[in-house]
């Protein structure tokens, strides 16, 4: 799992086209925290999955940047998978779970 450090390092991994996942993470909210450690734990079992994640604390920018480029609506925490440049699937909240995030990405491979 990877941080991005910068707009440009997001878009040249969309652009890339290959599956990626990315998770919106609020570093002052418990419900993001639980998000977290379910994202973490799947792609901890998951390598071969291009998982990244940003601090939306530390990067607004790119944060607003992927909700205006991609018309899904801001929130935090926020999963979301990307294919072939394109959004396939999205959940907030509560609804990230290890076994959303395989359902997800078994289902849109």
């Amino acid at each position: 799992m990877k941080k991005f450090d910068s707009h440009e390092a997001f878009d040249q991994a969309v652009e890339s086209g290959e599956q990626l996942l990315v998770l919106k993470h609020s570093s002052t909210c418990p419900v993001s925290g639980a998000a977290y450690e379910e994202y973490e734990s799947f792609v901890k079992e998951h390598k071969d999955v291009n998982a990244y994640y940003l601090v939306v604390q530390d990067d607004r920018p790119l944060s607003n940047h992927i909700a205006e480029a991609f018309h899904i609506k801001h929130e935090s925490p926020q999963a979301i998978l990307f294919n072939n440049g394109d959004v396939v699937w999205h959940a907030s909240h509560w609804k990230i779970t290890y076994d959303s995030l395989l359902n997800a990405v078994k289902e849109n491979r």
